[in-house]
């Protein structure tokens, strides 16, 4: 017999999951901190509003773009990271109080 009350949260374990690689967590601890990580200069937006061009993130990771592009929209269905289009060019930013409520959502189920 199962108890739903105590079921985990659908959302808390996509999160978990999508944090479970160690370079999507990676990217995710990069994208805290934009202006540290990668080249504010050569940015086409402003990395702390709209984040950071897809195109640097790679480059970063030392990846291929179909292999950066899988992680990040792995990190994007767990609603940790918000992708926004700048002309041709994506931008990753993480979603910080999508965050904190998972963060919040641990607490209380652990």
């Amino acid at each position: 017999m199962t108890d739903t009350a105590t079921a985990p949260d659908p959302d808390l374990v996509s999160a978990l999951r999508a944090l479970s690689d160690p370079m999507r967590l990676r990217m995710l601890r990069r994208l805290r901190e934009p202006e540290r990580h990668f080249p504010v200069e050569a940015a086409v937006a402003d990395p702390a509003e709209v984040g950071v061009c897809l195109s640097h993130i790679q480059a970063k990771a030392g990846l291929a773009q179909s292999t950066v592009s899988a992680y990040l929209a792995e990190l994007q269905r767990a609603g940790l990271v918000r992708a926004t289009r700048v002309g041709k060019w994506t931008h990753c930013k993480r979603d910080e109080q999508r965050i904190a409520g998972l963060v919040a959502e641990l607490g209380r189920t652990l």
